[in-house]
């Protein structure tokens, strides 16, 4: 056999290779979500299984990356380069996923381990199409993106695989505790943002249009300038008379603003933080039979989560509603606010043994006087 028929036959057997990583690729990336119903018995921790399968793709894309850059070509060592992504990483990564659900993982880390995964098939797909077909290795443009050059350039694509991948092990160092303390507090502080907002509302003052408006000696019909405001939502501030009572609406949601606010620091502190290892074998039968009432610490977890994500939602309702001048929907939104905030904080009202301690006392408290101070 000549160098030339082998060096064609080693290029085909690359594009066949090609052909099939690209199609496998593409069917990872759109697989379903994960059936959260599914009980998975596997006793592989799907954090380390995703962490190692992970840093195997980015050594195999720093090669692929070598590769289709230096002379010479090579079309055997990128198609063994393929060949160990397809046998190995790339249904090890999505067994991760599988083994990741919800009953075992919770929601939250169910959910992220999907998304992040996904990114990183999506960008190996992308540095896959970068392979040259013709023999010969990507030209300077093709590298770096530059010229006439189709896409960002190899060496950016190898650069988004690799955050990719770093994206899922850092799942296996966050651990489920630690995503779950990142979500609350991404919660909490959309919250602070909110009650940023309505402070600096609060300190605005009611122009003179607004004023003459309260008052009635506006003309019925809307000048140009008004029909633009409303448009575009322009707010409404609190008049001098406030016939509707809202500043001591706003003073009052503003107080209950931060307890709801302190609730999630003092879930975080005294709950989140002092999670226990997870996951955790599942309890022996006997046990199980005797903590039938108990939901179990992936499922308190869960329910925690959703009622702390609706919060935002909830208080940016209020803060439209004061926007708007709404005395009803103000108090609606504002006692639904505070009561959904108070029942998340009593789904943990013991420890994780389900014992009673400092935490408890403080969600039982008493709500504070005017001056006083509740801290955890």
């Amino acid at each position: 056999m000549t160098d030339h028929t082998k060096a064609e036959q080693d290029l085909a057997i690359l594009k066949s290779t090609v052909s099939t990583i690209s199609t496998l690729v593409a069917q990872l990336q759109n697989s379903g979500p994960v059936d959260p119903n599914i009980e998975k018995t596997s006793n592989v921790n799907a954090l380390d299984l995703a962490h190692d399968t992970a840093s195997l793709i980015k050594a195999h894309s720093t090669k692929l990356s070598l590769l289709i850059i230096n002379k010479p070509f090579t079309a055997t060592a990128i198609t063994t380069v393929l060949r160990e992504l397809i046998s190995g990483p790339l249904p090890g990564l999505a067994s991760a996923v599988e083994i990741c659900n919800a009953a075992k993982y919770t929601q939250a880390m169910s959910a992220e381990m999907q998304w992040r995964v996904k990114k990183v098939f999506v960008e190996l797909g992308t540095l896959i199409e970068a392979i040259p077909l013709d023999g010969q290795i990507l030209s300077e443009h093709e590298k770096n993106g530059t010229g006439n050059s189709k896409g960002k350039g190899s060496l950016a694509s190898t650069g988004v695989v690799w955050d990719a991948c770093d994206g899922v092990m850092q799942l296996k160092k966050l651990g489920i505790a630690g995503l779950v303390i990142k979500k609350a507090e991404e919660y909490r502080d959309l919250l602070k943002d909110a009650l940023e907002e309505l402070q600096e509302w609060g300190a605005e003052e009611p122009d003179e249009d607004e004023e003459d408006e309260a008052s009635g000696d506006e003309d019925d019909e809307l000048s140009a300038q008004d029909a633009v405001d409303n448009i575009f939502g322009s707010q409404r501030h609190i008049s001098l008379e406030d016939p509707e009572k809202i500043r001591p609406r706003l003073e009052s949601s503003q107080k209950r603003l931060r307890l709801v606010i302190l609730m999630y620091a003092a879930v975080i502190k005294r709950r989140f933080k002092t999670l226990p290892a997870l996951p955790h074998p599942d309890l022996p039968p006997e046990l199980k039979e005797q903590s039938k009432e108990y939901p179990g610490i992936v499922s308190t977890l869960d329910a925690v989560l959703d009622s702390m994500k609706q919060l935002p939602d909830i208080t940016d309702e209020m803060a439209s509603a004061f926007y708007e001048l709404d005395a009803k929907e103000i108090d609606k939104r504002m006692d639904e606010c505070f009561f959904k905030g108070f029942a998340t904080a009593e789904l943990l009202l013991k420890d994780w043994e389900g014992q009673k301690d400092e935490f408890t006392t403080w969600v039982c408290l008493p709500l504070p006087q005017e001056g006083e101070r509740l801290t955890i």
